[in-house]
């Protein structure tokens, strides 16, 4: 049995994802802060038939989210593929023009994006290098590859994740590991900046399943309208 840890599980792109995994028999393990919306989630897939837990971490703090993800190691009897999509709510991200950011606009977003990616990456990469097989995905918004100065510190922090991960791809290559870095260059669900596209999450979770099948040499799929 194979099985996905989707770290950053929401209701979204972290359950279409989900059920993308979960109707191809991988078992589902979802990590976030808030319990009862991973119970939640955790009801809707078992009620479709697959198999599901919840591993309640807060990606800021390291030592948990390690712990949860080796619980969920030891719950699937390993984990096959992590794909890493924390998401911020409006209330606790500051957002911030080039021009206004202060370092430490950009330093909270570092520690929610790529030092989050980089402490679940070393709790799930060597049990992969032993086995010789998995799969690391990392999302982040298209503004990592084309920025826009409204959101420029979370663009800024996003872009380093992004460059950490396709760096890792070349570093993993040969190693029957693959890494690579989704960007999504539309609004998900609904839109919340007029004229930009809007896809829904179940158009874009495919991309996540080719990048851990049929396309695993690429470093980078960018999902656009």
């Amino acid at each position: 049995m194979t099985s996905i840890a989707i770290v950053g599980a929401g209701p979204q792109l972290g359950l279409a994802i989900a059920r993308a995994f979960g109707s191809h028999g991988l078992d589902i393990a979802l990590i976030s802060r808030n319990r009862d919306k991973l119970d939640g989630l955790v009801g809707k897939l078992t009620a479709e038939g697959v198999t599901a837990a919840a591993f309640p971490a807060d990606v800021l703090d390291r030592d948990a989210l390690t712990q949860a993800l080796k619980d969920a190691a030891t719950r699937f009897g390993g984990i096959d593929v992590l794909e890493y999509s924390p998401v911020g709510t409006f209330g606790s991200t500051v957002l911030t023009t080039p021009a206004d950011t202060d370092p430490s606009h950009v330093q909270q977003e570092m520690e929610f994006q790529l030092y989050g990616a980089i402490a679940a990456t070393k709790a799930v990469l060597p049990a992969m290098r032993e086995a010789g097989a998995g799969t690391l995905l990392y999302t982040t918004g298209a503004g990592s590859i084309d920025p826009v100065p409204q959101v420029g510190n979370v663009n800024a922090a996003a872009a380093a994740l992004r460059n950490w991960a396709i760096n890792l791809h070349k570093e993993l290559d040969g190693t029957g590991i693959q890494a690579a870095h989704v960007g999504i260059d539309v609004s998900i669900g609904m839109s919340v900046v007029p004229g930009f596209p809007t896809a829904r999450p179940e158009q874009i979770s495919p991309v996540y399943w080719e990048l851990h099948t049929t396309k695993r040499d690429q470093a980078e799929l960018v999902f656009s309208l």
